[in-house]
């Protein structure tokens, strides 16, 4: 089974594109906070990539900015590439299927509480798989 889900908070404003096909997306970066600390007491973050499709890609650029909180969940898919060093790397892309709003900088409520999780969804028709 491929199933990947992250939790954490986007680290550039989403920008919506529109593949050749005419499908749109929009790819964004993901700061997630490991649990535990280095052996310095320094706060470890990994950056996930992923790629939103179709009617969530549009939401998500409409109403997330970056510094929001974010949960994206679908597969994981893995690409070959040469750096420019001439070194073979693999990267990994998170493909989403689900997203949904979480607390973050800029989703707190007047009154300083955060909002309940949000499911953005869409058909099965705006994904271009």
């Amino acid at each position: 089974m491929n199933y990947f889900a992250v939790t954490g908070r986007i680290t550039h404003e989403p920008e919506l594109k529109t593949s050749a096909s005419g499908t749109e997306y929009t790819n964004i970066s993901i700061a997630v906070d490991r649990r535990k600390k280095d052996k310095d007491g320094n706060k470890q973050t990994d950056f996930v990539k992923a790629t939103i499709f179709g009617k969530q890609a549009v939401l998500v650029t409409t109403f997330f900015k970056k510094g929001d909180g974010i949960l994206v969940s679908g597969r994981c898919e893995s690409d070959k590439y040469t750096d420019k060093n001439g070194v073979e790397r693999i990267g990994w892309t998170l493909m989403a299927e689900n997203v949904e709003f979480l607390p973050g900088k800029g989703k707190a409520s007047s009154d300083g509480t955060a909002p309940e999780p949000t499911v953005l969804t869409g058909s099965d028709k705006d994904l271009p798989f």
